[in-house]
């Protein structure tokens, strides 16, 4: 009897690999890359992700540039004044200011329907792109790829790379849509998943970029009237933006500076 079970047990976990359960496996160079979109490919169909996206997948390429700005994002290790400095945070403050004025009226409207003032915004918007005027010109979908697959965060990426596919699927994105080292795309750089949950209009308008990004902090649990300093009721949402301390700091910096509230 216990052999009966012993053996009963043994072939379903073999049924269970065999039928894809277990992840594609991960890799450290580009050996194994093509391989690897085979598994996940796989995986993905199993998942209802339609033909056009695994298509897609089957034809992105390993990116070494994604790989080597991964290992080398060294301006997060920057003291405050220093990362300030090397983002240009003054002139973001003095273009936020002019840029709050000019869209007054979209501000307001944002605002009003997720509570996020112009600051934080105007902040963000400025640092990720320059207020639209840098985009990456990296294939997205290669570049969330190669990060999915690569060894050293695959768990974060797998999930980006689901939701460009999931994208890909509903039109949104196509497989030569552009997009920054990490697969951002759109003014304020949203990551895939981040599309998929919060994109509102075109990312690469101004107004779809920032109520995108507005929809985000308060999913993320921005409350309106609430500070967003260190410390301060909304913060969290901020850091949720971005997990380096620096740059949360600056968001908080710039954004109070550009809202006039001071630090």
């Amino acid at each position: 009897m216990t052999k009966r079970m012993t053996a009963a047990a043994l072939g379903l976990a073999m049924a269970l690999s065999a039928g894809g359960a277990q992840a594609a496996s991960c890799g450290r160079t580009s050996a194994g890359f093509e391989a690897w979109k085979g598994e996940f490919s796989q995986e993905a169909r199993g998942r209802g992700i339609g033909a056009a996206a695994i298509n897609a997948l089957m034809g992105t390429s390993y990116n070494t540039a994604t790989i080597r700005a991964d290992r080398g994002m060294h301006s997060f290790k920057l003291s405050f004044d220093q990362f300030m400095k090397k983002r240009g945070g003054p002139a973001i403050i003095s273009q936020g200011k002019r840029l709050k004025q000019q869209h007054a009226g979209l501000f307001q409207q944002i605002q009003s329907r997720y509570g996020v003032p112009a600051g934080p915004l105007l902040a963000i918007w400025g640092m990720e792109t320059g207020f639209g005027r840098i985009h990456g010109n990296q294939n997205m979908l290669s570049s969330v790829a190669t990060l999915a697959y690569d060894c050293r965060r695959p768990e974060f990426f797998t999930e980006h790379l689901y939701a460009a596919l999931k994208l890909i699927d509903k039109g949104v994105f196509s497989a030569n849509t552009r997009g920054s080292m990490h697969g951002e795309v759109g003014q304020t750089q949203f990551m895939p998943k981040a599309v998929l949950q919060y994109g509102v209009g075109s990312l690469e308008t101004p107004s779809g970029a920032l109520m995108s990004t507005a929809a985000f902090l308060k999913g993320h649990g921005w409350r309106a009237g609430g500070g967003y300093g260190p410390g301060e009721a909304n913060f969290g949402a901020i850091q949720g933006w971005n997990a380096a301390s620096v740059y949360q700091q600056a968001i908080a910096h710039i954004g109070k500076a550009i809202d006039g509230a001071g630090d």
